[in-house]
């Protein structure tokens, strides 16, 4: 066998393709459960889109970053857990806990870097067909060191994310050659600031772009740069109505650190340290020298924007479909996401940063035994937790083994953020219609925290 050739099992695996934290929690669910897996990374490593993040704190603490089932796979090999109120880096994540679960005996040999999955299908068929679909295995096809070959599988688990898809600047959501052309001038992500990017941003302007946790960790670390060099500029467009939108519960979010840190950029903002544009929706990008013009809409206006030096753009990530144009998969329309879960999680109905505990069920496509986890499961709406996407695979992996029971119950308690802000009609202001019994442990909801049994309905609130 040569080291490109992926092991061939008695039992065909369950496929879990993206060895991200939500991929080595289904793994870890699978081994509990003795059953035959492989773990396809398409990067070196595990948690490979962590690892660019790595400088990064989490807002979360440890209590919520490990998989139950991990945690016990972990512990039955002597490995000491972290502090459950101890927040990480990502960094610390992936030493302390995402490589030690990679290295145990029940997943590393099943486990396969550099293995990128290309497309996948149902053996033999293509999506139109439906004769004995159902019974026939899926095929992955994988290009690992060069190589292509097929790995075929009686389940699949998609984990792979959405972190390296990310949206453009524009507002349209459109790639543009004038964006592509700027590639080197533009970081989609979360830089280092004060570390290995440092000198790409002192005494630079820098515009960031978006509203979310990573562009606010973003601009902390800018106004922390200008400290040093006030020579550094930085410029805030964001497409919401009002700066204070992005403040969150603060004090009340049950997660003390997210809470900082909308207290934290509130402060930099009122200190003037950054200029704030909203609302503010960019229409084009030019180069002007060695300076970027950034053209947008503000005040119903056009607004030229000269001489930015950089730009960081935090405005979300989605889905990468293409490899599943051969399975029966159905997204959400606006989305992307899995179609259960839209109205749980669209940024166009509610901002609330919890959601009503779900598995398996809501993640069901037409094509049967075919899984979407983890960020990935939500498209391109925001506020996704690990916490979530550990629960999500819990469930599916009982289900896939057919324990039902399990898969229906839930086992999830989210912690509140403190802010429900909703644009339509809300649970937490009229009365509840359309109500179905969710048996659950304990559940958080954005409005309050309820024990079972819990009256549900497709909103933030249930």
């Amino acid at each position: 066998m040569s080291e490109n050739n992926l092991p061939t099992q008695t039992k065909l695996p369950v496929a879990i393709i993206g060895a991200g934290p939500v991929g080595l929690a289904a793994a870890a669910h699978l081994a509990t459960r003795k059953e035959a897996f492989v773990l396809l990374e398409a990067g070196n490593e595990v948690s490979s889109n962590i690892a660019s993040w790595s400088h990064v704190r989490l807002f979360s603490p440890w209590e919520f970053n490990i998989d139950k089932a991990a945690r016990q796979l972990l512990s039955s090999h002597g490995w000491k857990a972290p502090n459950n109120s101890d927040i990480p880096t990502g960094l610390e994540m992936i030493e302390n806990y995402f490589k030690p679960l990679a290295n145990l005996p029940e997943i590393k040999p099943y486990l396969h870097f550099n293995a990128k999955v290309v497309a996948a299908s149902r053996k033999g068929l293509s999506k139109v067909k439906t004769q004995s679909r159902d019974e026939l295995p899926f095929v992955l096809h994988v290009e690992k060191n060069g190589e292509r070959m097929v790995v075929e599988a009686r389940a699949v688990i998609d984990a792979t994310g959405t972190w390296t898809n990310p949206n453009p600047v524009l507002s349209e959501g459109v790639w543009t050659t004038e964006e592509n052309s700027l590639s080197n001038h533009i970081f989609y992500g979360i830089p280092d600031v004060l570390g290995k990017h440092k000198e790409r941003y002192v005494g630079k302007k820098v515009l960031v772009v978006g509203s979310g946790h990573s562009a606010i960790n973003t601009l902390l670390e800018l106004g922390e740069l200008k400290d040093q060099v006030q020579e550094t500029e930085i410029v805030w467009v964001l497409r919401k109505s009002m700066v204070k939108d992005v403040y969150g519960g603060q004090e009340q979010d049950q997660l003390a650190a997210r809470g900082e840190l909308g207290t934290r950029i509130q402060k930099l903002v009122e200190s003037g340290k950054v200029k704030v544009l909203t609302s503010f929706y960019i229409q084009e990008l030019k180069t002007n020298g060695e300076k970027i013009q950034v053209i947008g809409s503000y005040e119903n206006e056009l607004l030229y924007m000269d001489d930015i030096d950089e730009i960081v753009s935090n405005t979300g990530s989605r889905p990468d479909l293409s490899f599943l144009r051969e399975v029966r998969v159905i997204t959400d329309p606006s989305l992307e996401s899995t179609v259960e879960l839209a109205p749980l999680i669209d940024p166009n109905v509610h901002s609330c940063g919890t959601v009503r505990p779900h598995g398996e069920k809501e993640l069901r496509q037409p094509e049967k035994d075919f899984y979407i986890v983890g960020s990935k499961s939500y498209g391109r709406a925001p506020t996704f937790l690990m916490t979530t996407g550990y629960e999500q695979v819990r469930s599916v992996v009982a289900a896939l083994v057919g324990d039902y029971e399990a898969a229906e119950r839930v086992e999830l308690e989210l912690p509140e953020t403190g802010v429900c802000s909703i644009q339509t009609n809300s649970c937490c202001d009229s009365e509840q219609s359309n109500q179905s019994l969710v048996k659950s442990e304990a559940v958080s909801s954005c409005c309050s925290t309820v024990t079972k049994p819990v009256v549900s309905k497709s909103s933030c609130c249930s």
